[in-house]
C-alpha cells in the first residue's frame, strides 16, 4: 500500500486559522449532505455529514475537527432539519469520536493511507456504536445507526432498517 507523506497540522484554539478552517469545512458538512440527499437514499448511504470532520481533523488537528464535529450537525438540524433532533445525540458521539481519532491518528502517524484512514472509520465506528448502545439506546441491534445498518427514522412506520448489503 503506498503512503503519501503530508504536512498535518495541530492548531491551537487561540490560533485565526483554526476558526477559518473550522467554518470551512462546516460549510463543507452543510452543502455535501444537500447534494447528497437528491439522490435516491443517498444521505443514508454516503453519511456525508462525517466527511469533513474526517478531512478537516486529520489534516488541521482534532481542534478543527472538534468545531466541525459539533458545530456541523447542529446547524444541520437547525437549517435542514436532518439530522432529526432525537438523532443528534448519537451522531454528535460520533462525530466527536471521529474528530479526536482522526486527530490523533494524523498527529502520530504524519501520512495519509487507505488502512490509516479505515482504521479511523472503523475505530470511531466501533466505539460510537457501543457508546450509542450503552447511553442512548440501551438495544444493540438499535445501536448500530450507521454500521453496518443506517437506522432511517424518517421512513414509514414499520419500516426501520435500510440494508446496505
Amino acid at each position: 500500500m503506498e503512503t503519501t507523506a503530508v504536512k498535518v497540522y495541530s492548531l491551537d484554539y487561540n490560533d485565526s486559522k483554526t476558526y477559518l478552517f473550522a467554518g470551512l469545512f462546516i460549510l463543507g458538512n452543510l452543502a455535501l449532505p444537500q447534494v447528497c440527499h437528491l439522490l435516491p437514499q443517498g444521505g443514508l448511504v454516503w453519511l456525508p455529514i462525517y466527511f469533513f470532520t474526517l478531512i478537516g481533523a486529520y489534516k488541521y488537528g482534532w481542534r478543527v475537527g472538534l468545531f466541525t464535529a459539533i458545530l456541523s450537525p447542529l446547524l444541520n438540524s437547525a437549517l435542514f432539519g436532518m439530522p432529526m433532533v432525537a438523532f443528534l445525540p448519537a451522531i454528535l458521539i460520533k462525530s466527536t469520536l471521529l474528530a479526536v481519532f482522526a486527530g490523533f491518528i494524523s498527529w502520530h502517524f504524519k501520512q495519509v493511507s487507505l488502512l490509516l484512514l479505515a482504521a479511523v472509520v472503523l475505530l470511531y465506528q466501533a466505539t460510537g456504536t457501543l457508546l450509542e448502545w450503552v447511553f442512548i439506546e440501551k438495544d444493540l441491534f438499535y445501536g448500530r445507526a450507521g454500521f453496518p445498518y443506517r437506522y432511517t427514522g424518517n421512513a414509514f412506520p414499520g419500516y426501520r432498517w435500510v440494508s446496505v448489503y
